[in-house]
């Protein structure tokens, strides 16, 4: 059991130890007091005893106390949160490719503001991360396969080209192919398989393929969720064939996607909007949340303490501090 960082017995042990030092403490000042009192001349007292030093003669004490303090909160284990890098991960990064993401409605259109967002968040992601990428229209093509070197995968989003349709159930079924691949190759190590994580980013509903739905479910049982990031606004518009035709967002099929397999649904509007859920995903896939020991910096401050009261023994009294 853990309270605040330190485990229970570690408590009990500080508390304990606090106890007996102060307890002993005043039991040896009373003690040196009834000696002095011994003295049946207080006269001849006040000549030959040297003149105390008052309550700085208590600044060594009180160092030795905050020494074994600080030393046996080291002792007892504490611990604290950090975000360290993973190494055993399997991101695939999904993007669609579909005609509706030429629309304007965000500057200057819809696919080139996600290039630069992906572009971003890829850069971000730290080193050990096996990251892929995959482009969908009417059919899925996986442009990279997970692999650490990012590089790849930014120059495989500078080179995405449009296309009809938007097959999203295709392209999901896709990327959990290209997990499972990398995970047979990636030695588990008596792990079990590495985290995996699908990122979706798309702006209209499915048009043919597989059923969207019934792959999310298929990656939930997996335990891979599917992160889908619905971009653009209700009201963009694009020209096919001479005529303007509305392709406003399609947010309910992202959210349920995402609900399915027990990953999130993120909704941005804008070129702000896409590049902080980027930054938001970077650092959730990115890292992991740890409990580590962090007991060097209370050693640490005992031992100074100690060092002090024993200075502060010498120069105050021509003693260590008892």
């Amino acid at each position: 059991m853990v309270v605040g960082g330190f485990s229970a017995p570690g408590w009990f042990a500080l508390l304990g130890l606090v106890a007996a030092v102060i307890a002993g403490y005043l039991w040896t000042q009373r003690r040196a007091r009834r000696y002095l009192l011994r003295f049946a001349n207080l006269e001849l007292l006040e000549r030959i005893a040297p003149r105390r030093a008052g309550w700085p003669r208590q600044i060594p004490a009180v160092l030795l106390v905050v020494a074994l303090l600080l030393l046996t909160l080291g002792l007892a284990g504490p611990t604290a949160e950090a975000q360290v890098p993973r190494n055993r991960a399997t991101v695939m990064l999904v993007i669609d490719v579909s005609l509706s993401m030429n629309a304007t409605d965000v500057s200057p259109t819809r696919l080139a503001t996600a290039q630069d967002a992906a572009i971003s968040f890829v850069r971000q992601l730290t080193p050990g991360i096996n990251l892929g990428v995959e482009s969908f229209a009417g059919s899925a093509t996986v442009l990279v396969s997970p692999t650490p070197d990012h590089d790849q995968a930014v120059r495989a989003i500078q080179t995405l080209r449009l296309a009809e349709a938007t097959a999203t159930g295709d392209a999901l079924a896709a990327a959990l192919n290209a997990i499972d691949m990398v995970n047979q190759l990636i030695p588990g190590q008596g792990q079990g398989a590495p985290p995996a994580r699908i990122v979706l980013m798309s702006d209209g509903k499915q048009t043919t393929g597989r059923d969207e739905f019934a792959v999310a479910t298929q990656a939930g049982q997996a335990h891979i969720p599917i992160s889908t990031i619905s971009f653009g606004t209700s009201y963009g518009t694009v020209e096919i064939q001479g005529e303007q035709v509305p392709v406003p967002v399609d947010d309910d099929s992202l959210a349920k996607v995402a609900e399915l397999s027990g990953g999130q649904f993120y909704p941005a509007q804008s070129n702000q909007q896409i590049h902080q859920v980027y930054d938001s995903l970077a650092q959730q896939i990115g890292y992991q949340t740890i409990r580590q020991d962090v007991s060097r910096p209370w050693l640490i401050l005992g031992t100074l303490s100690c060092l002090a009261a024993a200075g502060a023994g010498l120069v105050l009294s021509q003693r260590l501090p008892a």
